[in-house]
């Protein structure tokens, strides 16, 4: 998975959340509500992809997943009350469990995929065996 794929993933996801959020408090899915909502999260999310992107980490494990929405829950929250909205404790703990099944979730999934994916035969490259006279003759 590339991480443009992971970074839009991410994303998507908060948007997500956000919209089943609002559904869930009968408020509107309209595009205005929804960026409300979501833009402290999504810059908290963003905040984390600058991070990997400047120390050149993939984002992709499941140690960057906990960073990611560590940083989207906590800037989300920070900006959503800076914003003037509130954050009841609730709120906030609704917010962290769906948000670590999201962002930390997707990340598990592939690990586990990956880790229980079939192991690929390698070709025998002659040049890397133990004979000399295989090793030269490539």
């Amino acid at each position: 998975m590339s991480r443009i794929l992971a970074i839009v993933s991410d994303l998507a996801l908060v948007v997500v959340f956000v919209m089943i959020g609002r559904a869930s408090h009968a408020e509107p899915l309209d595009m205005e509500g929804i960026q409300r909502t979501a833009l402290p999260f999504l810059a908290g999310t963003l905040m984390a992809w600058i991070g990997f992107l400047l120390k050149r980490h993939s984002g992709l494990t499941l140690v960057n997943g906990v960073f990611v929405w560590a940083m989207t829950v906590v800037l989300g929250i920070l900006f959503r009350l800076l914003l003037g909205d509130t954050a009841e404790f609730s709120f906030v703990l609704v917010t962290a469990a769906v948000l670590a099944a999201f962002l930390i979730g997707w990340r598990a999934v592939v690990w586990l995929v990956r880790r229980n994916r079939p192991e690929q035969p390698r070709a025998k490259d002659p040049r890397r065996s133990g004979n000399p006279a295989k090793r030269n003759a490539g």
